[in-house]
């Protein structure tokens, strides 16, 4: 008994700490919802053709003398003055250089930069031409929730839907909710050593019954549905609820098989949805991919025949907002890795 009194206390000491965080949460969050409303979200832009000549143009600054520096300065004239001419023949032929608009995604378990990638898409297909136009989304994530990549992978489709090539690169890895990203794309790039794969559901979450009912500690657990709960952390579990819960498993494993299989029609769905995952190299061999390269490779090679675009939505925060957003992320986190180990919910890692 005297366990389960310590058990009982340290437990009255967490729901108190985590009582007390979530009060200073909702308060700040409030603050911060009452700053967003004067605080809309907005675009911010950047043109990387600019910023690869002031890249080189600082290099050759450190490098050349001021001989080769006047003879380059002549160079990039006389080369300004051809683009001006070709800018004006394009105009006159009401055609302009084809666009590459690049978004940037980092995967976390519940996929949050959907918020801003769905905005970024939709001002991105608001000019997009699909004659000419492409759309690179650099992709990291390790997989999480199962709606939450669902989403994500939804917003993607969006572009391949409206006729403009979509191409992902992945740098180092995208696997589980991460792939079903990625096989949305016309075109998928992978880094050398970048991970791919994991196509494959988990979940997991202990049980105490034992450990309660030896301290003669009763749980009770209603529910209205035969199956609205089939595994719990405190009551007794039963073979017809662990069954339940492995076929939800099965069920969630066969959509997000065909989901790939459709999205790719060229992988061999049985082989590759094992659960593994593959090095950027094993996976072109399987048709995960379909290029080795970096991101930074794929992108520099259209700086002189494309305008390259980057285009990131961001909110605009004051200080409270801040102050309750970090909050939030950290107690967020935290609850997020205790669901993952201990609530029944579908991952897709």
């Amino acid at each position: 008994m005297e366990y389960l009194a310590d058990f009982i206390l340290f437990l009255a000491k967490t729901v108190t700490l985590i009582g007390g965080v979530v009060v200073l949460v909702a308060l700040l969050t409030t603050i911060g919802q009452k700053a967003r409303k004067m605080h809309k979200g907005h675009l911010e832009i950047t043109h990387l053709n600019e910023h690869y000549e002031h890249l080189q143009a600082d290099l050759k600054h450190a490098l050349l003398d001021k001989a080769e520096l006047k003879k380059e300065a002549k160079k990039q004239k006389e080369k300004a003055k051809l683009e001006n001419k070709a800018r004006k023949n394009e105009e006159c032929e009401e055609k302009g250089k084809p666009r590459v608009f690049i978004l940037n995604f980092h995967g976390d378990i519940k996929a949050s930069a959907v918020k801003s990638l769905r905005e970024e898409i939709t001002a991105v297909l608001s000019l997009a031409d699909k004659e000419r136009d492409e759309v690179v989304i650099r992709l990291e994530s390790g997989g999480g929730l199962v709606h939450s990549y669902g989403l994500a992978a939804s917003q993607l489709k969006r572009i391949r839907d409206k006729g403009v090539k979509l191409t992902v690169t992945v740098d180092k890895v995208a696997a589980s909710g991460g792939y079903m990203m990625a096989c949305v794309a016309n075109h998928i790039v992978a880094a050398p050593f970048a991970v791919l794969g994991s196509i494959g559901v988990m979940a997991q979450l202990p049980n105490v019954h034992r450990l309660l009912k030896k301290h003669d500690v009763d749980i009770e657990l209603h529910t209205a549905g035969e199956f609205k709960r089939t595994l719990t952390v405190l009551g007794q579990n039963t073979e017809k609820g662990r069954q339940k819960f492995i076929q939800d498993m099965e069920d969630t494993h066969l959509l997000f098989k065909d989901f790939v299989k459709s999205e790719r029609e060229v992988v061999d769905i049985n082989q590759v949805s094992t659960g593994e995952i593959w090095y950027g190299q094993k996976a072109l061999t399987l048709k995960l991919i379909d290029e080795i390269s970096t991101s930074d490779e794929y992108i520099y090679r259209r700086v002189d025949e494309a305008v390259l675009v980057q285009v990131e939505y961001v909110m605009k925060k004051g200080v409270a907002d801040k102050l309750g957003l970090a909050a939030e992320s950290a107690l967020d986190n935290a609850l997020m890795k205790w669901w993952g180990r201990f609530n029944t919910s579908r991952f897709f890692s």
